[in-house]
């Protein structure tokens, strides 16, 4: 009786730690593999901190191309506290944002979007026309 109990409480273990730690292998996954990255430019429009109980940055980039045509909205999420402040004192101003996306993330947990921002630099009128020239990288 006792070994019947031991194998039945043995593979019952087994049924509830295998999904778990594929899951977590999963996330992980998710978390470190990198689908795409790049660089975005424009006006942060709206940046927040949001979430219950998983506090994340999220914020806003508005994409203007050319006067008098409808502004592209570039949705992204941020994990450093260092990068959000840098954000918050650019807020305005034209700034470039160099970003990594993640498919297939769990949980909002670890961010409302699947773009998570690397870097943020300020761009003033002399970078800005360094760039369309090509000079400035």
């Amino acid at each position: 009786m006792l070994s019947k109990l031991a194998r039945i409480f043995k593979i019952l273990m087994w049924v509830i730690i295998i999904p778990i730690l594929v899951f977590a292998f999963y996330t992980w996954a998710a978390l470190t593999w990198v689908y795409s990255s790049g660089e975005r430019a424009g006006y942060v429009q709206k940046f927040s901190e949001k979430g219950y109980v998983c506090k994340t940055f999220e914020g806003e980039l508005v994409l203007v191309s050319m006067p008098g045509t409808q502004a592209e909205k570039f949705m992204f999420t941020v994990k450093s506290a260092a990068i959000a402040k840098k954000i918050n004192e650019s807020l305005g101003r034209r700034v470039r944002i160099t970003y990594e996306e993640h498919k297939g993330i769990p949980s909002s947990c670890f961010g409302e979007t699947a773009y998570f921002v690397q870097e943020v630099q300020l761009l003033d009128g002399s970078q800005i026309e360094m760039i369309k020239k090509g000079e400035l990288q």
